[in-house]
């Protein structure tokens, strides 16, 4: 049964367990035709102001960098035997400054939750590596799986956050732009879109 929380913070325990044991996560864009792509990763969380927060030490690669730039929307799928997993629904933008590339190398390295990250070291010389790239990660919807009797718990960005969901689309700045710019999600009787 599936049943949604009020606060990150009803499931926090929860997430963080599964995703410490877990580590790797199946991370899903899409392309300009809205065909998926994935590949498996090693995010880290963290908890700020009590939302969740993530981000991603990645290589910048043509395919990744183009889908961010259509469409920020991404998934992270998390799953282990016994069945207990993770899904996180968030947009992504990539994020280039000093101060932030030295934070998340630490945060990987101290693993957040513990036992999710690694020392960036094994891939990148230092945080000033050219080669090193980081995606800030937004969660607005996270699911818990646990696998033995298969409860399911789902946190959600509240409504009154921005109009809840957001929502990538092109823009329509120019003709023919595949540019996306972030708008609220669904519309919600008595609230109108706007664009962020």
């Amino acid at each position: 049964m599936t049943r949604k929380v009020g606060s990150f913070a009803e499931i926090e325990a929860e997430f963080n367990a599964f995703v410490g044991r877990i580590v790797y996560a199946t991370m899903v864009t899409v392309d300009a035709q809205n065909r998926p792509r994935t590949r498996v990763l090693i995010p880290v969380w963290e908890n700020v102001d009590g939302h969740p927060l993530g981000w991603l030490a990645t290589y910048k690669t043509p395919v990744k960098a183009a889908h961010i730039a259509r469409n920020p929307h991404v998934n992270f799928s998390y799953w282990a035997p016994g069945h207990n997993s993770v899904a996180v629904d968030a947009t992504a933008r990539w994020v280039d400054d000093p101060q932030t590339r030295q934070r998340i190398w630490n945060l990987y390295a101290r693993t957040s939750p513990p036992g999710a990250g690694y020392h960036l070291g094994q891939f990148w010389r230092s945080p000033d590596d050219s080669q090193l790239h980081i995606v800030r990660l937004d969660p607005w919807r996270i699911q818990v799986i646990r696998g033995m009797d298969l409860r399911s718990r789902i946190w959600q960005i509240p409504a009154e956050t921005d109009g809840g969901m957001p929502e990538a689309r092109p823009s329509e700045e120019a003709p023919g732009s595949r540019r996306a710019t972030l708008t609220a999600g669904p519309e919600v009787p008595g609230r109108s879109r706007i664009s962020r």
